[in-house]
């Protein structure tokens, strides 16, 4: 997932370990007993009339505080996730799993039991590997991977749950090199809707460890833990250049042609910006240094014809310039979360929640100069929005598309349609229809969007029937139920 913080201050989610379940009310009493779930819990039942209720109960998202949970159990251990599920089976109780509370749908949370994998955030490194809890924000696993010159590729919003971003595919500033965060997963733990805790890789529940690369966040279990093949870290080159809006048609048309077949060392986006007036950017990360950088994005000047009116290129440690990427480059990594007592949390933190609406493409083909002008259009409707895209190839495109659960290998690049304004659904559902002849349908499930119609195919593709299957095999009586699970 890729942080729009970093650029301009405007936060890029990603996807979610959530699923908002209804399960068929099992033998048993009808009234739930919350008290004794509580008391079987290592980690902690929060309640409504609780201290910390309604800090618990809030998403990232502004936009979804008038849900309110029934309960919210931080799980500290696997087992306590399983008795949480056995809690929703003997009395019926709708289950949400959470990770990092990103979900643009607000599928981290409903009107049941909340289960949060948060406390569960443990980073640890061997010989190559990483074992990180799945409540784990991405800041801290950055942070903590780099004291070993190690990280694993993903996203830039810093509070995002690793298992979302992983569950979902994994988009972030070194796919081009290292591909997505899923396609360095050796192994996942995952509790499943009958308790049972499984570690599954290629070798040991092979087809749920498929599904759980790319497959969507809390389809088929609560995910507790994930084993990724880490690389090793060296120093960067950061850079953002800005156009004035008269060059955005030139820009759009030069970075297409340039960012996904640039060299895997360089990843790039390109923002389109009406926050308050129009604005265009390229930015990004080379794994590399500042002068072999600078004659990277001397090719892309050339193709634009014109040089940008400002330009920030700079040499900078790895982890450094992921929390430049997220946005905290002034920041401590403390201070780069969420201000606050819960799980995932800090004393000192300094980031703040947002209300936004969302809706993303994937782009397989340039756009057309037609395209071009229609999708400038729409960034220029008054208002605070954007676009985001993000350049794929690379590593991600030598993957092929069955062999992971996330199909979308031979796209160019991702597209996020973004806003936080009043009137910010209206706008992203009038932006995401103007370019569907254009982009045609394709999604990105960590961005996932509660009003496509033909969801299964926009965000899985020909892996669909497959995820299916695995689903029937690991939750056959559909305890975890999404509107849009497969």
């Amino acid at each position: 997932m890729i942080d729009r913080r970093a650029f301009l201050r405007v936060s890029a989610m990603a996807g979610t370990l959530a699923v908002s379940g209804t399960a068929a009310a099992a033998a048993g009493p009808r009234t739930p007993d919350w008290a004794a779930l509580g008391h079987g819990l290592d980690g902690r039942l929060i309640r409504p009339g609780d201290a910390s209720y309604d800090g618990a109960r809030r998403l990232f998202n502004a936009g979804f505080d008038a849900v309110r949970p029934a309960g919210i159990a931080y799980c500290t251990t696997p087992a306590d996730v399983a008795e949480c599920l056995a809690f929703a089976r003997r009395y019926g109780v709708p289950v949400t799993s959470r990770s990092g509370g990103h979900s643009y749908a607000g599928w981290s949370t409903g009107k049941g039991l909340v289960i949060d994998v948060s406390p569960m955030a443990k980073v640890s490194y061997s010989g190559g590997h990483a074992t990180v809890g799945a409540g784990a924000r991405l800041v801290d696993v950055y942070a903590k991977l780099a004291a070993h010159g190690a990280s694993i590729p993903a996203g830039s919003c810093p509070t995002v749950g690793v298992a979302g971003l992983t569950l979902g595919g994994g988009i972030g500033v070194v796919s081009r090199a290292y591909g997505l965060t899923c396609d360095v997963l050796e192994s996942v733990q995952i509790v499943t809707a009958d308790g049972r805790t499984l570690t599954c890789s290629p070798t040991s529940h092979p087809d749920l460890y498929w599904a759980s690369r790319g497959g969507g966040g809390g389809n088929f279990g609560v995910a507790t833990s994930f084993t990724f093949r880490t690389h090793a870290t060296r120093d960067v080159t950061v850079f953002f250049l800005h156009w004035p809006w008269a060059k955005a048609a030139a820009v759009l048309r030069a970075w297409q042609a340039w960012g996904p077949a640039a060299p895997d060392a360089l990843w790039s986006n390109c923002h389109l910006n009406h926050d308050p007036s129009p604005d265009v950017m390229v930015g990004g990360l080379y794994l590399g240094s500042k002068s072999g950088c600078e004659r990277l994005l001397q090719r892309l000047v050339d193709r634009v014809g014109s040089g940008p009116t400002s330009r920030f290129v700079t040499a900078s440690a790895y982890d450094h310039a992921m929390m430049i990427m997220a946005g905290c480059s002034g920041l401590s990594v403390g201070q780069c979360h969420r201000p606050g007592s819960l799980p995932g949390e800090t004393a000192n933190g300094r980031l703040v929640r947002d209300s936004f609406s969302a809706k993303s493409h994937f782009a397989y083909a340039p756009l057309s100069s037609a395209g071009v002008k229609a999708l400038l259009a729409q960034v220029a409707a008054g208002g605070r929005h954007s676009v985001l895209l993000d350049a794929l190839g690379g590593a991600v495109a030598r993957v092929r598309p069955d062999a992971t659960a996330f199909p979308h290998r031979k796209a160019l690049y991702s597209v996020q349609y973004y806003a936080h304004q009043s009137g910010a659904a209206a706008w992203t559902r009038a932006a995401h229809a103007a370019m569907r002849p254009f982009f045609g349908d394709h999604a990105y499930v960590n961005y996932v969007d509660p009003e496509l119609k033909d969801w299964r195919q926009q965000y899985y593709g020909a892996n669909a029937a497959r995820l299916a299957r695995v689903k029937a095999a690991y939750d056959p009586g559909r305890l975890f139920r999404l509107p849009q699970g497969v």
